[in-house]
């Protein structure tokens, strides 16, 4: 199970405000937060940047903020953090196993990524990642 503080996220307020809304258009089950409210905690993120509507297909619900401003990221950390304050959802909490990677990695960085691999190989308990320290 993976969770977030929503007060206290530990990440700068863009990686933030760009996690909660991956999440809420997301098909994640698991997650804590109602869809009526991952729809309205989205569309309104979108209204501070855009003046058409938002999308409604899933895979063009997804927010730009390269071009965004210091103000309407603050007020998007605002809006979910009152929103989901309001209706008791301190932490996000969710359950998803890791993806496996999205892009083959280039000729130039597969002698690091094997040697990665042989100082961490897979075990059985954590197939992706390196093992757990003592």
């Amino acid at each position: 199970m993976q969770t977030l503080d929503i007060n206290e996220p530990g990440l700068p307020d863009l990686q933030f405000v760009l996690m909660v809304l991956a999440l809420c258009s997301s098909e994640l089950e698991s997650l804590n937060i109602p869809e009526s409210l991952r729809v309205s905690l989205f569309d309104r993120c979108w209204a501070m940047l855009h003046d058409e509507p938002p999308p409604t297909q899933k895979e063009e619900r997804v927010l730009d903020l390269r071009e965004g401003h210091e103000l309407a990221l603050q007020a998007m950390v605002d809006v979910i953090r009152s929103t989901l304050n309001e209706r008791g959802i301190a932490v996000l909490r969710w359950d998803h196993p890791p993806s496996p990677p999205s892009q083959k990695s280039t000729l130039e960085a597969l002698p690091l990524v094997e040697r990665v691999q042989l100082l961490y190989p897979a075990s059985s308990d954590n197939p992706d990642g390196p093992p757990e320290r003592p």
